[in-house]
């Protein structure tokens, strides 16, 4: 068939005119801030193609000890949304989008949530005084995303911050939320039934620092720890000696290091109480890419999947 000048420029033309929509489409994806590698997998989950995410604080980072820089400020003016987690954990996220060029909207993905109020001190000499519920003004623990039921309300908000951001993604947002929120469900069933299964007097381990309150009120799991909510917190000798007494009385089974802490104290613990190294717990952020926590569903599952090795009784 033969094909005339004329028509052959006009095609060449519809395919370039594509070629230069598409690559405008991809540049000009929603640009989303978030403050740790955990916010920033919900985001992906829920945003796909339609989104593009900064982390500031990545895979085994700790959020606790990261120090904001000015180029950080800079590299999230031009984002439409920050999403932080709330509850005291990142308030520096939120200095840093005030105190810059963002003029987009702050979105607390932990709105909504059923906090898990802390006392002043957890028994072993540390402050919990890290996070403010700011409608209560009561100290709370921030780890809130180590209850698979409130990650559900966290993509809630976060499709909904981004619907409200891009319009014409409402319908992309809202359908990949509810196949994630799906997947959530199924995942919390399964958490729920394996810790079930175990005897109450298996259910009680120690990690490096008080990560775990929600997953415990969720899981029916007991959590020790030497060090508070914040783990850049400095444990006291007397509480460490306390600790290691009631491990050694309630037979703990096993103790935990965590992805974002320093080994030391933990297996100064061991040593000392005789009870095992359990593994590596994933508390406050995912592992790198290619690592068994690189999203939240593998974070979790593969916390489940330590906790029952270590913690299933010896010949069961």
């Amino acid at each position: 068939m033969k094909t005339f000048p004329r028509l052959r420029r006009v095609r060449t033309l519809a395919a370039c005119a594509a070629l230069l929509l598409g690559g405008n489409a991809h540049a000009q994806a929603l640009e989303v801030a978030t403050s740790f590698s955990i916010l920033g997998d919900l985001v992906a989950q829920v945003g796909g193609e339609r989104v593009k995410v900064r982390t500031l604080v990545g895979p085994d980072e700790d959020a606790h000890a990261f120090q904001p820089r000015p180029s950080d400020a800079r590299e999230i003016g031009t984002a439409a949304l920050v999403v932080v987690n709330g509850l005291g954990f990142d308030d520096w996220m939120t200095r840093l989008a005030r105190a810059g060029v963002f003029k987009g909207t702050v979105v607390v993905a932990s709105a909504g949530i059923s906090t898990l109020e802390m006392t002043r001190d957890d028994g072993h000499g540390h402050d919990h005084d890290h996070g403010k519920d700011e409608g209560k003004g009561k100290a709370v623990d921030p780890h809130a995303w180590q209850d698979i039921a409130n990650v559900r309300r966290y993509v809630a908000n976060i499709a909904g911050a981004l619907a409200a951001a891009d319009p014409e993604g409402a319908t992309a947002y809202r359908s990949a939320a509810e196949r994630y929120d799906g997947e959530l469900q199924a995942l919390d069933a399964e958490i729920r039934a394996a810790f079930a299964a175990l005897p109450a007097e298996r259910r009680k381990v120690v990690s490096s620092h008080a990560a775990f309150g929600y997953f415990a009120r969720a899981y029916d799991i007991r959590f020790l720890s030497p060090v508070g909510v914040a783990n850049n917190a400095e444990p006291t000798a007397k509480g460490v000696a306390r600790l290691i007494r009631q491990l050694k009385e309630e037979k703990v089974p096993a103790v935990f290091i965590e992805n974002v802490a320093d080994p030391r104290l933990i297996e100064r613990i061991r040593s000392e109480s005789g009870a095992a190294v359990g593994g590596t717990l994933y508390s406050d952020a995912l592992s790198k890419a290619g690592g068994p926590a690189s999203t939240y569903v593998h974070m979790m599952r593969t916390n489940l999947a330590t906790l029952q090795k270590a913690l299933v009784a010896p010949g069961r």
